[in-house]
């Protein structure tokens, strides 16, 4: 149609499903971009209401939101991690003392030993023979008779150690007796205790503090998002999906939070005990530490690049996983649309594409992250070869002590491993980093039209004067179309304007412009005179009530969501009762007090999420009690009335031209029934005015109208209603049901759950069953839903690991490979202790040629095992994360199809919106990726580590390994014990976060309507609270966390302190050596250090325990209705004949509402059934069962005489085609959703043949793409007349034997409806079609039509029967003529 003819171009890249790269969601303007087409300033215009900028923002950004006591506190943690990370880096030193210490009592008591003791020596050293010429000329005598007085020979002396050797007589060891030895050791022992003490405080405030302000910061961060969120312009949500909102608000702001959590302070730690050790070091011997520091540069150089690039992968990682989002969201968002054509593979594989960019980058960060662990090492082992290399020398010129040595090879050791532990942590720091500038891009944007501004003019009197003058109108995300083009119209004030015409005509667009929604590119848009883009926002909405053709409700009670049309008024902070009585009134004004008064609670009974427990029309009349409660100047009604039945209709409409007195309205309209008294009717057609005038004039001019109104007139001969007649037929099933709903409701607000004592009461009260033997209480209890069924079922930490070994069981040989590499990598430090002091040892060697030789050969070792150590952890780390990505997208993957399995009564849930489930399946397996890859590496790592070193010291020295290896248990102990605390924080906060998500998502699908209420300071305030009580049940959980890593670090020096007082006892008593006392202490304590890294992650473990047993649950929900099951008949050769026999139904999430009470019904093969009646009397139910969306709790519904809960489900819905009152259309290319409503792969003309049948072709056609034209996120780029006929196209190509129309042509203008119901009924044919219809007008040539009221059939006939037996249809058929012949 010429009306329609737009060209429909650009979309999201990622949203496209098609190759687009990952890389940037960022619009980039330039000369090259889409509006270049345009005159400057036309494109100026439209730049800015889409156009995204980067922002410049570093990883400090993040704390744009502290407080000046928050960066204090963060300042203070700061520097108590650079502490904490200092004392590691002192250790050497105090280790050294006691080297010194044990050193010389060893060489001690050899020295005095060998002589016979200290006063035994003390007689041969005092010897004046010792002294003479005999001695020193080498005459002297053994048989001497001086030499009989010495308790020994001394000819031993020459041939003895210590002739000639570091311990010549010229360097006598001093004397250190056993008592004195004793003492210093327990003198030194305390020193360990001191520096336990203050580690332990020290990481337990900086690990609490960080934890805590990165919580609150990261709710700051999370609340201003939604709050920039809610005030960018309506053209940034054309380009960005709600799922992808959903996705950084929950995933990304997490990300956040764990990069400037504990992480970041023990990033800051290790970061301080790396610098700290190349102080200490240059300290003892700056020549030495001179060698150490290039190749200290050389690791921070490399440590630098590969963090670059890691960080880089990281961000392009994170676009493909938030694009992914989006998809997730159409998808669960329509699951209805979804299920009926059984395309769950189909839309999870665009996912999967998504999640491929995400893999692809992902693994190539991982293999970057291995190599900051495998440059670290390769460091470490050069930094042997250098301190022995060119510390030998320094050493026999006396410029270096042994001991100097040795303590500088501890402090670089320390330092070393600290920068191998950062690898995890500088992962969270870089994610976090590339979080952030995603999330303040969006902060940081300046929205073309901001609500939040404080700037324009607030007029001081309003009229509701409203002017459009020479308006030229292009969408930003439709630049090529012009929808207006010097557009003029003038509305009085307090006048009541229709606007009516085709879709794509400019209706809605002119309610948008008046709500500034958008900008227009030309002329101007006045407000009592002045350009509204000179007026306040919030103001001008304040004055403006708008009611859309899609009602939104929120998640809340009605009262709630009437009340919500206050906000900004002078009633927002009336009392309760005042605002109450408000409320009621506007109710009954919109005629929805009749339904209100049979709810459960009445005001108070919820909703929902969007309203999803009230029928569209009941909805509809909540929106309009919304817009009138607060009275205001102006009314915009955008199809306020398409969803109501005509009776209801007619009541509110009659409320609403009361309402608009006194008032300026405006009113989009396709049933014309509606407008017939508003003061100026303008026609219009593709942005252009055709005719305006009165009703009545513009009857006279039979013209555009005339013939708009020919095609809604019924009938033009009709006599006066009659009442509807009511049917009191007593249903006992029904009384027996609703007292159940009732008790149960009962229990429920008590807090309790029903029990199966009350489910089995149930069945014996209600005896009949349905033919396949299902008794009516167990149906109702497998239906029952908002019922706490059963306990949530928790998991071992045996059960959750197993299911992971399960999961990730593809992946086997990828990761036996990765720890094989891990296992020789681990097992190079224990190794390396025996090398380290067989090195040491060396270098005591008086012969020169034995020293080279020991020495050489040693770093020859030292590079051989560099070259090793660097090679595995890129193997093992990379391997990792090549495993665990390859598991998190299968995860994430069968985590999305798991759940598009489950029924309608899953979705039902008011835990399982889509915002809370697309925000799970990030989150969850984010948790999961998050205990995989580097993390994963560094944990066993630590592991083999531990158990090695206890093995080598076991091996060199059993007494003192024995003694104090026990105590390594309670280092362990005390971090399982804080895994278990961060597990169960973790199920605590998971609900909270879930709802917050799940509000969040919901404001941001909404903005339109949150906008036009002005209700974005409400809904951050709210969504701000529930941050809050989220951190504040959280913080006691988080203190005892950060108390028991800072014990586990602490006990590391106990047991160092345990260590040498009780190895200076087994040096006094069992002699032990130098070598046997540091090959135990550095095996011990370094691996009971590296143990205690495991625990730094217990909050990645409780997390990832936490989400593994989420997704086990729901791999373990089976759902009654499984579209998985190969279970039942494959029906055949299907006909099409649907009988429903005495059916009752109650949705599973409101039981105490009875919707169909024993419907009985007849559809025969071919026939068009049209059904009609009032808001919620079960049409679109009905429709839901032959679906089956759900079983009912009674009778039986047959397909050619079969009971369709005995039929295969996919076999079944395979022969039915849905099209529903709102069309659902995804992201992608008209021919993919087209395509979609088929069962198998069909060809082109096959396509085009369904196209023609739905009117859609031409249009398509007329498209610069064509059918290859993208549709935008839920169909965004195509009006709503356009979207109903490719759903329409949709349903014929898989030429089903059964359609479903659940006012399938609701949305179309009349001229598009006529050829549209002439294509379905000509569809029709050969096939059995069921529609539901408020406009009779679609529905006059149906074989039989069946009137509902009260969820059973009232009378049933054709057109011509039901209206001679003036009845209820007889009834509706007169309110819906507009005129008498």
């Amino acid at each position: 149609m010429d009306s329609e003819k737009r060209v429909l171009t650009q979309e999201t890249p990622l949203l496209s499903g098609q190759a687009a790269d990952a890389a940037s969601l960022t619009l980039a303007a330039g000369p090259s971009d889409e509006f270049t087409h345009l005159p400057p300033n036309e494109a100026a215009i439209l730049r800015e209401q889409v156009i995204t900028y980067d922002s410049n923002v570093s990883f400090f950004s993040v704390y744009r939101y502290a407080s000046i006591s928050d960066r204090v506190l963060i300042g203070m943690a700061m520097f108590m991690a650079a502490a904490e990370g200092s004392i590691r880096a002192v250790f050497p030193i105090v280790n050294g003392a006691f080297a010194e210490t044990f050193t010389r009592f060893i060489q001690s008591r050899d020295f005095y030993e060998y002589f016979g003791g200290y006063y035994a020596f003390s007689m041969f050293y005092n010897s004046t023979y010792f002294n003479s010429t005999e001695y020193h000329s080498g005459s002297f005598n053994s048989t001497d008779s001086y030499n009989t007085s010495l308790p020994f020979d001394l000819s031993y002396y020459y041939d003895s150690p210590y002739y000639q050797s570091t311990y010549n007589f010229t360097e006598i060891p001093e004397y250190y007796s056993m008592e004195d030895f004793q003492r210093q050791a327990n003198f030194d022992s305390l020193y360990f205790v001191y520096l336990g003490v203050a580690e332990f405080l020290m990481s337990y405030l900086f690990t609490f503090i960080f934890i805590d302000r990165g919580e609150i910061l990261a709710a700051r961060i999370r609340k201003n998002y939604l709050g920039a969120i809610l005030k960018q312009n309506i053209a940034y949500f054309d380009k960005v999906g709600t799922g992808e909102i959903a996705t950084r608000i929950s995933s990304d702001t997490m990300m956040i939070q764990d990069g400037i959590s504990e992480k970041l302070g023990y990033l800051i730690s290790f970061l301080s005990t790396f610098t700290c050790s190349f102080i200490v070091s240059y300290g003892l011997s700056p020549r030495l530490a001179g060698y150490l520091t290039i190749v200290a540069a050389f690791i921070v150089v490399s440590f630098i690049f590969v963090s670059y690039r890691m960080t880089d992968l990281y961000k392009k990682a994170l676009n493909g996983s938030s694009a992914g989002g989006s998809v997730i969201e159409e998808v669960l968002s329509s699951i209805r649309n979804v299920q009926a054509f059984g395309i769950q593979d189909r839309l999870s594989s665009r996912y999967d594409y998504f999640l491929s960019i995400s893999q692809k980058y992902s693994l190539h960060a991982g293999f970057y992250a291995g190599a900051i662990t495998g440059v670290a090492w390769l460091g470490l082992y050069i930094c042997d070869v250098v301190a022995f290399y060119f510390g030998a020398p320094l050493i026999l010129e006396n410029k270096l002590s042994i001991l100097a040595l040795v303590t500088i090879l501890a402090s670089i050791i320390q330092g070393l491993f600290a920068v191998c532990a950062v690898t995890p942590h500088m992962r969270a720091v870089s994610a976090a980093t590339g979080a952030v500038k995603k999330i303040y891009t969006t902060i940081d944007r300046v929205s073309a039209i901001d609500s939040t501004s404080d700037e324009g003019i607030i007029l001081d009197s309003v009229k509701g004067a409203i002017e459009l003058q020479d308006v030229k109108f292009i969408y930003p995300s439709r630049p090529d179309v012009i929808v207006m083009q010097n557009f003029n119209l003038s509305i009085k004030p307090g006048t009541t304007v229709a606007l009516v015409g085709a879709s794509g005509s400019g209706k809605s667009t002119i309610v948008g412009l008046i709500e500034r929604f958008y900008k227009p590119v030309g002329g101007t848009v006045t407000f009592d005179g002045v350009d509204i883009e000179k007026l306040n926002v919030k103001w001008l909405r304040h004055q403006v009530a708008l009611v859309s053709q899609e009602p939104v409700l929120f998640a809340g009670t009605v009262y709630d969501n009437v009340a919500h049309g206050l906000i900004g008024t002078k009633h927002e902070f009336a009392s309760e009762i005042e605002k109450r009585a408000l409320v009621v009134n506007a109710c009954r004004q919109a005629n929805a007090m009749i339904f209100i008064d049979t709810l459960p609670k009445g005001l108070d009974t919820h909703v929902g999420e969007r309203g999803f427990l009230l029928s569209g029309g009941q909805k509809q009349r909540v929106a309009i009690a919304r817009a009138i409660v607060s009275d205001p100047k102006i009314l915009l009604l955008d199809e306020a009335t398409s969803a109501l039945d005509t009776k209801s209709e007619g009541i509110v409409q009659d409320a609403l031209d009361k309402a608009s007195k006194n008032r300026t309205t405006i009113v989009v309209a396709h049933r014309l029934s509606t407008i017939k008294d508003a003061d100026k009717i303008v026609v219009m057609k593709s942005g252009i005015i055709l005719e305006q005038g009165s009703h009545s004039e513009l009857i006279e001019k039979r013209g555009e109208y005339y013939d708009l109104v020919m095609a809604q007139n019924v009938e033009q001969d009709v006599e006066k209603k009659l009442e509807a007649a009511e049917d009191s037929e007593d249903d006992s099933v029904e009384q027996i049901l609703d007292e159940k709903a009732r008790e149960i409701q009962d229990i429920e607000e008590d807090g309790g759950s029903a029990s199966e004592e009350d489910l089995k009461e149930t069945s014996k009260l209600i005896l009949s069953r349905t033919k396949s033997g299902r008794s009516i209480s167990s149906v109702v209890a497998s239906n029952r839903i908002g019922v706490e069924e059963e306990e949530e079922k928790r998991y071992s930490f045996g059960e959750i690991a197993q299911f992971l070994f399960n999961l990730a069981r593809p992946e086997k040989r990828i990761n036996l490979l990765a720890i094989f590499f891990t296992i020789i990598m681990a097992a190079g430090y224990p190794y390396l202790s025996t090398v380290y002091s067989n090195s040491v040892d060396a270098l005591g060697d008086t012969d020169e040629f034995s020293r080279n030789r020991r020495m050489r050969q040693y770093n020859i070792t030292y590079l051989a095992m560099g070259a090793i150590e660097f090679f595995c952890p890129i193997m093992a780390v990379g391997l990792f994360s090549y495993a665990g990505q390859r598991l998190v997208r299968r995860v994430r993957m069968q985590t999305l199809r798991q759940i598009v399995r489950q029924d309608i009564a899953f979705f039902d849930k008011t835990e399982n919106t889509a915002g809370s489930l697309t925000a799970a399946i990030s989150k969850d397996s984010a948790a999961i990726e998050g205990l995989s890859g580097a993390t994963l590496g560094q944990i066993l790592n630590s592991g083999i580590m531990l158990f090695g070193a206890i093995g080598v010291s076991l091996a060199i020295s059993l007494k003192l390994t024995a003694v104090t290896s026990p105590t390594i248990p309670v280092l362990l102990a005390a971090g399982f014990y804080r895994f278990y605390l961060l597990a169960k924080h973790q199920e605590r906060v998971k609900a909270a976060y879930a709802r917050s998500s799940s509000y969040a998502s919901e404001a941001a699908s909404s903005i339109k309507t949150v906008i036009s209420l002005t209700r974005e300071d409400d809904v951050i305030e709210t969504y701000g609270n529930a941050l809050t009580e989220l951190y504040r049940v959280g913080r006691p959980q988080n203190n005892k966390s950060a108390m028991l890593y800072g014990a586990a670090q602490g006990i590391v020096y106990l047991i160092q302190s345990l260590m040498f007082w009780y190895g200076s006892t087994l040096v006094r008593t069992d002699r032990y050596s130098v070598f046997m006392m540091f090959t135990a202490v550095i095996s011990i304590v370094n691996g009971s250090q590296n143990g205690s890294i495991v625990f730094s992650y217990a909050n990645d473990m409780a997390k990832a325990y936490d989400s593994a047993g989420n997704i086990r649950r729901l791999y373990e929900t089976e759902p009654t209705i499984d579209s998985w099951s190969d279970e039942g008949l494959s029906p055949q050769d299907v006909k099409g004949n649907i009988e429903f026999k005495n059916v009752h139904f109650r949705y599973p999430t409101r039981m105490q509402v009875p919707v169909l009470r024993g419907l009985n019904l007849t559809v025969k093969k071919g026939q068009y059934v049209a059904l009609v009646g009032a808001s919620g009397c079960g049409k679109s139910t009905t429709v839901g069962l032959i679906e089956r969306f759900y079983n009912p709790l009674s009778g039986q519904i047959l397909l050619d005489g079969m009971d369709i809960s005995n039929l295969n489900i996919n076999a079944y819905r395979s022969h039915i085609a849905l099209v529903q009152q709102e069309p659902t259309l995804y992201s992608g290319t008209v021919r993919e959703n087209v395509k979609y409503g088929s069962l198998s792969e069909v060809s082109d003309e096959k396509m085009y043949e369904a196209c023609k049948q739905a009117n859609i072709h031409d249009f398509i056609m007329s498209l610069p793409a064509g059918y290859e034209t993208l549709c935008g996120a839920k169909g965004s780029l195509f009006s709503g007349g356009q979207k109903q006929r490719i759903a329409i196209a949709r349903a014929l190509i898989r030429d089903p034997k059964i359609l479903l129309l659940d006012e399938a042509t609701s949305a179309l203008d009349n001229e598009s409806e006529k050829i549209v119901q002439a294509a379905l009924d000509n569809a029709a044919k050969g096939r059995t079609t069921i529609a539901i219809a408020h406009r009779l007008s679609t529905i006059q040539k149906a074989d039989i039509i069946y009137v509902f009221e009260n969820g059973r059939v009232l009378e049933s006939g054709t057109h011509q029967e039901l209206y001679a037996n003036k009845m209820k249809y007889y009834e509706l058929v007169k309110l819906q003529a507009l005129e008498k012949s």
